[in-house]
């Protein structure tokens, strides 16, 4: 398995964009918003990403799924943040409608990635 393995997959790949926009949105807000929501955020989506490229090249499957698992607790929190960050008006219903499609995209894919996983029998 290569080394850029992970960063080929489509799940990483929506993972990844799903951070960056999130990354350049907060960029804007006031330091108060950024110290707070702003991280919070921001970590939780980076966290998809990075624990999707962890699971990638684990020993075994367990472990695999496990950080898939930990990948969908990610995004779970991350829609969490973006609800609070919307309600608190940091947010706007254009930037909303943009993060929700990639969203969309992604929990299946996370969930495919899942059940993929555990098709695969061990060696």
């Amino acid at each position: 398995m290569s080394s850029k393995y992970f960063q080929e997959l489509r799940v990483y790949r929506l993972a990844e964009q799903l951070a960056d926009e999130i990354w350049k949105i907060v960029e804007q807000w006031n330091f108060f918003a950024k110290d707070t929501i702003g991280k919070q955020i921001v970590r939780s989506a980076d966290s998809i990403g990075a624990n999707i490229a962890l699971c990638v090249g684990r020993g075994s499957y367990q472990d695999n799924r496990r950080f898939v698992k930990i990948a969908r607790g990610s995004l779970n929190e991350t829609q969490h943040w973006l609800r609070r960050a919307y309600t608190r008006k940091l947010l706007t219903d254009k930037q909303i409608d943009k993060l929700k499609l990639i969203i969309d995209d992604l929990a299946p894919q996370l969930n495919a990635y899942l059940k993929s996983i555990g098709n695969v029998p061990e060696a």
